[in-house]
């Protein structure tokens, strides 16, 4: 008995969603460039503070179907590299209570997994606690040449060399 209730206190440790929401924008000079991907999962491990983001890169859905074959397949080379991850930590766990309504500032440390390279990141954030569900979202910017995506030399000077991602997730679920 002891043994089931420890198992079922640790497993309501982490939260999770498999419907999270990334979106980029890049300013251009011919026509901005926005995409979002209503497909991201995520978890989050309370206890720990760990947090873990996995995207399918092609799930990003853009206005215009001509865009997103390029973003799939000159840019992000999606089937070479179908996804991007994210593993890192919230590094100030202590101030986000999950078990009070409130909104709490956090920063997360990690590394992001993007076009087979993974480059160490700090990001700004907040999770929101609203009736015992928590809502994380955070916006950082990234630069393409630090993940080595190429922009064509045609449309070179009208791609954005940096992206702001805007992430919010809704945690729904428990493990």
């Amino acid at each position: 008995m002891v043994y089931m209730l420890a198992g079922t206190h640790a497993a309501a440790q982490k939260i999770y969603t498999k419907n999270g929401s990334i979106s980029f924008f890049s300013k251009s000079l011919l026509e901005d460039i926005a995409a979002r991907n209503n497909e991201v999962m995520s978890v989050i491990n309370q206890q720990t503070g760990d947090l873990q983001f996995s995207v399918l890169i092609k799930s990003f859905r853009f206005k215009k179907s001509l865009m997103e074959e390029h973003f799939n397949e000159n840019y992000m080379e999606s089937d070479k590299y179908p996804k991007a991850i994210f593993k890192g930590v919230i590094a100030d766990l202590s101030k986000v209570n999950f078990n009070a309504d409130g909104s709490y500032p956090i920063t997360v440390n990690g590394d992001l997994t993007l076009h087979g390279v993974t480059n160490k990141l700090t990001t700004k954030g907040n999770i929101l606690i609203k009736n015992g569900v928590a809502n994380a979202q955070s916006t950082f910017n990234i630069t393409l040449a630090d993940y080595k995506i190429n922009i064509p030399a045609v449309v070179k000077n009208n791609i954005s060399k940096v992206i702001a991602i805007t992430i919010d997730c809704l945690y729904t679920q428990k493990i």
